[in-house]
C-alpha cells in the first residue's frame, strides 16, 4: 500500500495532519459546548421560567435539527453577515467565514444541547442532603459549587460526556462541506488524485478508530481516577 507511505509520492503524512485536524475541531466543539451545556443546564435548573422556557427551546431544536443544516445555516449566514459588512466598506464579492472556526462553533452549538442533558442529569444524581447539610454549614453559593457540587457534578458527568465526545468526533467528518480540509476531506481528495478510494477511506476509518479508542481510554481512566475511594452500588 504504497500509496499511504511517507515519501514523496506517499498520502500518509497527509492523512495524519488531516486526522490531527479532525481532532482538533473536534475537540474546539467540544469545549464550546461544554460551555453552552453549561450556560443551558443552569438555565434549566433555574426558577425563572422564561430561562427554563428559552433553554427548553434550545435543546429541543438543536438535537431535532440536523446537524449538516446548522453547519450550512452558521457558514452562509454568517458569510453573508461578512458579505454585508464588507460591501458597508466598500468590498465586492462573497466572503466566506473561516471554515474551521465555523464548524467548531457548529458542533459546538448542537453538542451544547446533549451536554446540557448530561449535566442536569449529573447534577440530579447529586444527594440533595449534602447540599443541606452544606447549608447548614453555612457555607455561600459559591463555596457549596466548589466544594460539593462541581467535584461530583463532573464525577456523574464523565460517562455521558465521553459519549457526547465521540458523537463530536464522528460529526466532524461533516465539516469537509464548507471546505476545511480534515480527515473525510483528505480523502476524498486523495481517492480523486489516484483513483483508489479504498485505500484511503479503509486508512480513514483506522484512524477515526485509532482516535476513538486512544480518547475513550483516556476518559475511563479518567472516571476511575473521579471514583477512587468511593463505593459503588
Amino acid at each position: 500500500m504504497a500509496v499511504m507511505g511517507f515519501g514523496p509520492d506517499g498520502w500518509g503524512a497527509l492523512m495524519l495532519i488531516a486526522a490531527l485536524m479532525s481532532v482538533a475541531v473536534a475537540a474546539s466543539g467540544f469545549f464550546i459546548g461544554m460551555v453552552f451545556g453549561s450556560i443551558v443546564c443552569w438555565a434549566r435548573l433555574s426558577k425563572s421560567s422564561l430561562a427554563r422556557l428559552l433553554a427548553d427551546g434550545y435543546a429541543t431544536v438543536l438535537r431535532g435539527v440536523p446537524d449538516l443544516l446548522v453547519i450550512y445555516l452558521l457558514y452562509f449566514g454568517g458569510s453573508s453577515l461578512l458579505s454585508y459588512i464588507g460591501a458597508m466598506f466598500g468590498a465586492q464579492g462573497f466572503v466566506s467565514t473561516p471554515a474551521f472556526a465555523t464548524g467548531a462553533l457548529a458542533i459546538g452549538v448542537v453538542s451544547g444541547a446533549y451536554q446540557s442533558e448530561v449535566l442536569r442529569g449529573a447534577f440530579l444524581a447529586i444527594h440533595t442532603g449534602q447540599l443541606e447539610a452544606g447549608r447548614a454549614y453555612g457555607m455561600s453559593t459559591p463555596l457549596l459549587l466548589r466544594r460539593i457540587i462541581v467535584p461530583q457534578l463532573m464525577r456523574f458527568a464523565i460517562p455521558g460526556m465521553e459519549n457526547v465526545w465521540q458523537l463530536v468526533l464522528k460529526e466532524s467528518a461533516l465539516i469537509s462541506v464548507i471546505g476545511l480540509v480534515e480527515l473525510m476531506r483528505q480523502s476524498a481528495i486523495g481517492s480523486g488524485s489516484t483513483h483508489q478510494p479504498f485505500y484511503f477511506y479503509a486508512t480513514a476509518t483506522l484512524l477515526y478508530l485509532a482516535v476513538s479508542s486512544m480518547t475513550g481510554w483516556g476518559f475511563r481512566r479518567v472516571e476511575a481516577r473521579a471514583f477512587r475511594g468511593v463505593r459503588k452500588a
